[in-house]
């Protein structure tokens, strides 16, 4: 037998043997040496037992069938003899706990790894399902019944029972509590009865472990209340509160401080929200709508008005009017405008509901729920040149009041006047010259003004009495309820355009305008004329008959031109070119103004419609305006100024040559006449010269004495005058140190004097302020306490030495020397005695 054969199990270890004649598979459990036969073959291991930990467990499938004792079945042959191949359970499972190693008989197999026990902490348990039917001890488990297995203890597994979930107590806390569903029909663990569905709260303070059908939904908290916070709840179902009151189905009320300080809402309350409380001082109020009654419901449609001092909180379907409202403080120029909402007795007056009446100051003023307040008025004060517009409502008529504070009555209301877009541009324009941002709005409740400027006039019309004013400037113009401006259109720019210039205000001149008139000769030249015009009103002011002739023409400008350049045409075309270009001011001025009888050209132009007077006319340029034309004349212009230069320039040159000749005439002629009177000149010269060495030899030596005289003279007379000056420096040096010594000596007698003056003075005062702090002191201690002070040394030396039995004694300081060699037995050893 060959070594192969021979195999040698170790302790704890197995193998499986397959015989190969009667296909048969056995466990061979070890320690053992054991001979395989031919027919048999290893078919596993060795291998080694399965070593479970303590409190571990694993799961074994197809586990090997074993009868009552716990003894494993074997296989049967056909005459009923036991064969060596166990019997297995195939498709089943068992969980073995053996603390011993164990093998696994061929067929078996571990599923998965040992497992340690499940423990089951305390306020903890686990949800067991049992997944087939058996018998649990005295009770029997259907397959998906479902129980719990409380701890603290250590779960056992079985085949049969599958964990569904680890379930932990759930701590109630104070002002908390759970809410629990149930999953099927039971009874809670307080003995109350619940339908599959049923919801219920649990608030118990403590661990809390819910049953097998019970299901927590959520941790409800409470609500904290104040005496500032309510909570207002909302019934989802018809029930009976923990309070004892029953709630309908959509029922709200509020749970506020004085029912409970915390609140846990139950399981058919809804919370709405917080509601803060509101608070009313003694100078506030607030109207309540829809106020709950005594029975609990809503008033709805009604008001109701509650005054400060006072809290409250607004019940559910409550609101506030308007919010809290203060007292409305009536100074003595302002007032209420109230209207009654409904009869009522206002004090001692009957109102009826859309009465208006006005509630004056100074006072205090809460309004009922029966009136309403429309607005506050104040009293508006006016100067003389402002004003308002007031419409009486009852009647619609509308006036002006200027001048005076006024307060619009119960029955009056301001009123707005409209102005057409064009005068309200007009009005918010600034005065010339003055630059301003956008225009300000105006209040159109106020008067209209207008400051008419200065030489200026302002027309207004009045729609209701069908006729116009005139106003002159500087005035103010303040408008009535029916008047309007009038608004001049007036023509502009060159040549002149309707409507370029809009105005509330005709200026009266004088002024000028410019205007280009286009006209025609008489042999057909188009001219282009800029004409100027000086104008102005000839009218009197304040003149009832003159003053609307001023409006007569809406746009004068335009309508003066046109006539004066209607004139100036005719008058041009019956001129030639040639002609008018030489006397065109006399052709223009003789057709604006005309001729009188004895043939002198008129002063001015008036027209009467409106009294515009036209006192002048400047011609400020001519321009042809056919090209052909304007080259004629630029040519005609240039050849006449060529002939005319050319004239100029013969005329100067034979000027000029005439003039040469007459020049060099009297040059020559000059000439001869400076020659002679050079000779003359030179003649006299010499005369001059010869006449001059004589003196100049003569004269030197004389100038030369008296030049030695004059010089001893001067430095006599300078050395008389340095000495007189030096006599007076040395007088007036010694004169000033003497007078400064005698200064600087007194100084100092003074001083020492006043120093000694001072020390005399201070010692006096010090002496003084002793003998006085003495005299206060003795006085103030008295004589016999200062003799009792200065005899109480000596007596308390005596009456000390005394007590110490001293008979004769000795006091030094210890400075002076004592030669106590002689004295050793005398004076101080033989005073002493006990």
């Amino acid at each position: 037998m060959s070594a192969d054969n021979v195999i040698r199990i170790k302790p704890l270890f197995y193998i499986h043997v397959l015989d190969n004649n009667t296909n048969v598979t056995r466990l061979i459990v070890g320690p053992k040496t054991y001979t395989r036969q031919d027919h048999e073959q290893v078919v596993s291991g060795p291998n080694q037992m399965v070593l479970l930990p303590p409190r571990h467990y694993i799961v074994i499938s197809n586990p090997v069938a074993r009868d009552a004792k716990g003894e494993v079945v074997f296989e049967t042959d056909s005459e009923g003899k036991a064969t060596l191949s166990a019997k297995l359970r195939f498709g089943d499972e068992e969980i073995r706990f053996n603390n011993e190693p164990f093998p696994l008989y061929p067929g078996e197999a571990p599923v998965g790894k040992p497992t340690p026990l499940q423990v089951v902490p305390a306020q903890a348990a686990l949800r067991l399902r049992a997944v087939r039917d058996f018998k649990d001890g005295e009770v029997d488990r259907k397959a998906g019944d479902e129980w719990l297995f409380n701890g603290p203890s250590t779960y056992i597994p079985r085949v049969e029972v599958q964990v569904v979930e680890l379930i932990k107590a759930t701590i109630i806390k104070q002002n908390t509590a759970i809410k629990l569903r149930a999953r099927r029909a039971l009874v809670d663990q307080e003995g109350v009865s619940r339908k599959a569905g049923d919801q219920w709260l649990v608030s118990k303070v403590g661990a809390f472990l819910p049953g097998v059908d019970e299901e927590i939904v959520q941790t409800v908290n409470a609500f904290v209340l104040t005496d500032k916070k309510a909570l207002q709840l909302r019934a989802l179902s018809t029930f009976t509160d923990k309070f004892g009151k029953q709630r309908k189905a959509g029922e709200e009320w509020l749970v506020t401080f004085r029912d409970t300080e915390t609140h846990i809402p139950d399981v058919f309350e809804e919370v709405v929200g917080d509601v803060n409380i509101t608070t009313l001082n003694n100078r506030q109020w607030a109207v309540v709508l829809d106020p709950i009654g005594a029975d609990g419901k809503p008033q709805l449609g009604k008001r109701e008005l509650r005054k400060g001092e006072v809290s409250f909180f607004l019940q559910p379907g409550e609101k506030l009017e308007a919010g809290i409202q203060n007292v409305h403080v009536l100074g003595a120029e302002e007032a209420l405008l109230l209207r009654a909402r409904e009869a009522f007795k206002d004090e001692s007056v009957e109102r009826r509901p859309g009465d208006r009446w006005l509630c004056k100051g100074p006072r205090d003023y809460i309004p009922p729920v029966q009136v309403q307040v429309v607005e506050k008025r104040k009293v508006t004060p006016l100067d003389e040149n402002e004003g308002i517009y007031v419409r009486d409502t009852r009647s619609g008529r509308v006036r002006s009041v200027t001048g005076e504070s006024y307060m619009l009555t119960e029955n009056e209301e301001l009123w707005e006047k409209i102005l057409p877009e064009e005068v309200e541009s007009l009005l918010s324009q600034a005065p010339r010259g003055i630059k301003t941002g956008t225009p300000s709005q105006r209040d159109k409740s106020r008067v209209v003004t207008y400051r008419c400027p200065h030489n200026s006039a302002v027309q207004v019309y009045d729609y209701k009495k069908k006729e116009a004013r005139v106003v002159f400037g500087p005035d103010l113009v303040m408008l009535s309820p029916d008047e309007q401006f009038t608004i001049l259109n007036l023509s502009g720019g060159k040549p002149k355009q309707e409507g370029a210039i809009k105005s509330l205000a005709l200026q009266l001149g004088p002024d000028f305008m410019t205007d280009i008139v286009t006209v025609e000769t008489s042999d057909h030249a188009r001219l282009s004329l800029q004409l100027a015009y000086n104008w102005f009103f000839d009218i009197k002011h304040g003149d009832a008959n003159d003053a609307p002739k001023l409006f007569q023409v809406p746009d004068f400008v335009g309508a003066a031109c046109k006539a004066i350049a209607s004139r100036v045409r005719g008058a041009v075309a019956a001129a030639s070119f040639d002609d008018f270009h030489r006397h065109s001011a006399e052709i223009i001025r003789v057709a604006v103004f005309g001729k009188e009888s004895d043939g002198k050209t008129r002063a001015q132009l008036r027209f009467k419609s409106n009294s515009l007077v036209i006192t002048n006319i400047d011609i400020q340029s001519v321009e042809p305006i056919d090209q052909r034309t304007r080259d004629s004349l630029q040519k005609s212009v240039q050849l006449a100024i060529e002939i005319t230069t050319k004239s100029q320039e013969a005329t100067a040159r034979q000027k000029a040559e005439r003039e040469e000749q007459k020049a060099r005439g009297l040059l020559e002629r000059q000439k001869i006449l400076d020659e002679a009177e050079a000779e003359r000149t030179r003649i006299e010269l010499v005369r001059l010269q010869a006449a001059s060495a004589a003196v100049e030899s003569s004269g030197q030596a004389a100038a030369e004495a008296r030049a030695k005289a004059d010089a001893a003279l001067i430095e006599a007379e300078a050395a008389v005058k340095q000495s007189e000056l030096l006599a007076n420096a040395t007088k007036i040096r010694l004169g000033a140190e003497l007078e400064q010594l005698t200064n600087r000596q007194k100084a100092e007698i003074e001083h020492k004097r006043a120093v000694i003056d001072l020390e005399l003075h201070k010692a006096q005062e010090l002496a003084d302020i002793e003998s006085k702090k003495f005299k206060e002191i003795v006085d103030a201690i008295g004589a016999n306490t200062i003799k009792a002070m200065a005899q109480a040394g000596p007596e308390m030396q005596v009456k000390l030495l005394q007590s110490l039995g001293l008979k004769s004694f000795m006091i030094t300081d210890g400075h002076s020397p004592i030669n106590l060699f002689n004295t050793a037995s005398g004076l101080i050893a033989g005073g002493m005695e006990q």
